[in-house]
């Protein structure tokens, strides 16, 4: 037993004394791995590194400076993981190589970066990063136009999924240069980021830039208008936090529009703005929760695109906010491009991957259709605008969709209110909405077709030049653009303000574009107490442009149409009419002298001043009788004429006028393609008149300058012949101002029946046609040498609908009321 008892007690002392040497060793390992961290000169392993990462990004990559490995006390840590010492990693001046066709050498350079990383994870593979901090890095971005770039890596495959994994907690940045030069996207920017000095809420810069946005509103639309524009965003604003689906009272919201999820329901004192931003009624960010997305970059940006000057800055989330695709990432922008500006507060999600966006979204310019250049889609040239809104919309491979929900603007003197909402399609991208004025400016549609002044067109940035002896638009049609995306917009504009000569109250259109066809179906307007409603139908797929107009005139009421003639204010009749017409040109004036069709016109049961129609027949005795005594009425049994047009001319077959005291007919021609008149006017008095010249009128020079005067050759005739009778008896002076009737009025129940059985026709574009006269009795003043049985027989030209081109319903239709 005892010799038992002293073996084990040696066994004891063996394992005590071999457990105290093991000890030992690991503690002098420790401490020699200690001090070799410690006084090992690191850069020796430079060159490994640098082959493996170069090995591993298939680029040159290379630490110049000293690459440096310390030992840090953790930071947070608890307990015996306190003792556990962090390894402290750093390396200074570190570059990497670009391609050898590139302008600049090194794709990145990077003054140090230096990180720490916890000890006793690695025993798990995971790689815990608390926070990399980075000194002044600087990135050259560089594409070509054939497509190659600098920012794509030939990574090395791994035969396996790694084993490790990374958990990176923070990264503080020091004044980061990024560069780009894309030769495709026409890109030539630098830009700064840095982190802020303390995180900023998101409700604070929305705030800021609501602000900036609406000073710099009234830089573009007056401040008259920047202040109507603040008013209609509080409008909506108001609308949203009463849960009302209209944007503005009596603006409704397009077709499948909605009040955003977030804003349904909630009180004024609550209303949540756009990406999740609590607001006040008026859209003014109130006090955020804590969970509030917050800024932690700024950038700003210079440079160029497409020749014009960009500059700008902003706000963006942690680099780390990130990681998290599922949570919503904060951005911030101010950008002005060229004479846009664009302005923008919200989230995205998976900023990687552009999953969804939120934002509150301002747009600043000159003209909407410099918007193509930035996002390819087709708008119209207009006047100065601002608007502001919430963009929500999704990325999807190919079926992205994006709205621009209940927003305002300003467009030129004009408002627009609405929702637009573009789907990224296979074949071309479409654009919907329905949009609203609910008091136009006239004056502002004048850009669309380029019927705007010089000055303004120098002031939207065109440089096309309207001719000073040309009246109709000379500006072409952009029509390449028309093929970037389909549209399908509704346009109502309730109240248009305008001259005072003009008749116009209100405007609707439905504007459809599909593979570069735009229709407009219809443009109507309301006029004089009744309605203009044409449907236009432009080819711009081929070129030059192929057009058709079938147009509608009813219910014109006399007295409106000419609202400041004072000879008209007694009127009482009604003006009907139809137009078909076709034509090929790339813009309004080669259109319209190109234009072949009919135009057909009649006024009915009216009645005019007689000062007007004694003036227009040189009735001498009762223009001085009315300029004495005052203005008395004439009755209008009826008007009518029928115009052909062939190759930009209007050839007047039929026009005439018939009243209780005379019938005037006007012939000859207007050539739109020099935009000149040579007319006559024929005045034939029905009774038996004293003091009535019955000598024709001639309208002859330009749209822009015309010339209207007596036929000198037919007074001559006239007045020679009272000087003579004279000369013999001062009596026989009054015989050649005798006038004894004709007694042939105008038939104005055939003229209504012959409208209304022969609709205006018009040829395909590009042909010439004539269509039949109005068939009038033989010997009927005005009537034409055209007679129905000689007429060429055709079928009605086919809108782009395949209906006929659109008539009067019945004779009703051209009675006055």
């Amino acid at each position: 037993m005892a010799v038992l008892h002293s073996t084990g007690i040696s066994v004891r002392k063996t394992i005590g004394k071999t457990l105290a040497w093991l000890f030992a060793v690991l503690a002098i390992l420790i401490v020699a791995l200690a001090v070799f961290i410690l006084t090992f000169d690191w850069n020796r392993a430079r060159p490994y590194v640098n082959d493996k990462v170069s090995e591993a990004i298939g680029r040159p990559f290379a630490i110049e400076g000293d690459l440096k490995v310390g030992w840090r006390h953790p930071v947070g840590e608890t307990g015996w993981r306190s003792w556990v010492p962090w390894p402290r990693f750093s390396a200074q001046n570190i570059t990497i190589a670009n391609p050898d066709w590139t302008k600049q050498k090194h794709f990145a350079t990077l003054d140090e970066i230096d990180f720490q990383v916890k000890v006793l994870p690695l025993l798990a593979h995971d790689i815990v990063i608390p926070a990399i901090n980075v000194v002044n890095p600087s990135v050259d971005l560089e594409r070509l136009l054939d497509g190659r770039n600098n920012w794509t890596f030939k990574l090395k495959s791994s035969a396996g999924p790694s084993e490790w994994k990374l958990d990176l907690h923070d990264i503080q940045l020091n004044k980061g240069n990024i560069a780009l030069s894309d030769q495709q996207k026409k890109l030539d920017m630098q830009a700064v980021v840095d982190t802020l000095g303390q995180p900023i809420p998101i409700g604070e810069a929305m705030k800021q830039q609501e602000e900036a946005s609406r000073r710099s509103s009234a830089e573009v639309v007056g401040k008259q208008g920047a202040k109507q524009l603040t008013a209609q965003a509080k409008a909506v604003a108001a609308s949203e936090a009463s849960g009302a689906s209209a944007v503005a009272p009596g603006v409704p919201v397009a077709s499948g529009a909605s009040v955003p999820a977030a804003t349904a329901g909630v009180g004024a004192s609550s209303v949540v703005a756009a990406s999740g931003v609590p607001a006040s009624a008026t859209g003014t960010p109130v006090a955020q929760s804590t969970n509030s997305p917050q800024y932690g970059i700024g950038w700003t940006v210079k440079g160029t695109y497409n020749r014009s000057p960009i500059s700008g800055s902003g706000k963006l989330g942690g680099v780390l906010a990130l990681q998290d695709t599922s949570r919503p990432f904060p951005v911030q922008a101010d950008v002005k491009a060229g004479d846009l500006r664009i302005a923008l507060v919200g989230t995205v999600t998976d900023p990687a991957h552009l999953a969804a966006v939120d934002l509150r979204l301002w747009l600043q310019g000159t003209s909407l259709d410099h918007l193509y250049d930035l996002t390819g889609i087709t708008l119209p040239e207009t006047p100065p605008y601002a608007t502001e809104g919430h963009l929500v919309g999704n990325f999807k491979q190919g079926a992205s969709v994006f709205r621009y929900e209940n927003f305002t603007g300003r467009v030129g003197g004009s408002d627009v209110n609405g929702t637009v909402v573009y789907t990224q399609r296979a074949t071309r991208p479409l654009l919907e909405g329905t949009l609203v004025s609910n008091l136009l400016q006239f004056k502002d549609l004048a850009p669309i077709i380029g019927a705007d002044s010089n000055a303004s067109k120098a002031k939207r940035g065109d440089t096309a030049r309207q001719p000073s002896d040309k009246a109709l638009p000379t500006e072409e049609f952009k029509t390449d653009r028309w093929k970037a995306i389909d549209a399908n917009v509704k346009f109502t504009g309730r109240r248009i303000i305008k001259d005072p000569a003009l008749p116009i109250t209100d405007l609707y259109t439905h504007v459809v574009m599909t593979d570069g066809v735009l229709s407009f179906e219809p443009l109507k307007f309301g006029v004089a107490g009744g309605s203009l409603a044409s449907n236009i139908h432009l080819d711009g797929s081929a070129t030059p442009l192929k057009g058709r107009v079938s147009t509608e005139a009813r219910h014109l009421k006399l007295k409106q149409l000419l609202p400041t003639a004072k000879t008209m204010q007694n009127a009482l009749g009604e003006v009907n009419g139809d137009a078909a017409l076709s034509a090929t040109g790339n813009s309004p004036a080669a259109l319209a002298a190109s234009s072949n069709g009919e135009v057909k016109l009649l006024v009915t049961d009216g009645a005019v001043s007689r000062l007007l129609m004694e003036a227009a027949g040189l009735n001498v005795a009762n223009v001085v009788y009315e300029k004495l005594f005052g203005n008395r009425d004439v009755q209008i049994n009826c008007a009518a004429g029928d115009f052909v047009v062939t190759d930009g001319v209007l050839d007047s077959r039929v026009f005439a006028l018939d009243t209780q005291d005379a019938v005037i007919n006007v012939d000859g021609t207007v050539n739109l393609k020099n935009e000149s008149m040579d007319l006559g006017v024929h005045p034939h008095t029905k009774g038996f008149r004293v003091f009535s010249l019955r000598s024709p009128l001639y309208v002859k020079g330009t749209f822009k300058d015309p010339h209207v005067g007596v036929n000198a050759a037919a007074l001559a005739v006239r007045g020679g012949a009272m000087v003579g009778l004279g000369l013999i008896n001062p009596f026989a002076a009054l015989i050649p101002l005798i006038a004894p009737s004709n007694n042939k009025p105008l038939p104005c129940q055939q003229l209504m029946a012959a409208m209304e059985a022969q609709h205006p026709t018009a040829p395909p574009p590009g042909q010439r046609e004539k269509a039949k006269a109005l068939a009038l009795p033989p010997g009927t003043p005005g009537a034409s040498a055209v007679s129905p049985s000689t007429a060429p027989s055709k079928q009605p030209a086919k809108p782009n609908n395949g209906a006929a081109l659109p008539g009067p319903a019945n004779a009703a239709d051209y009675k006055g009321s």
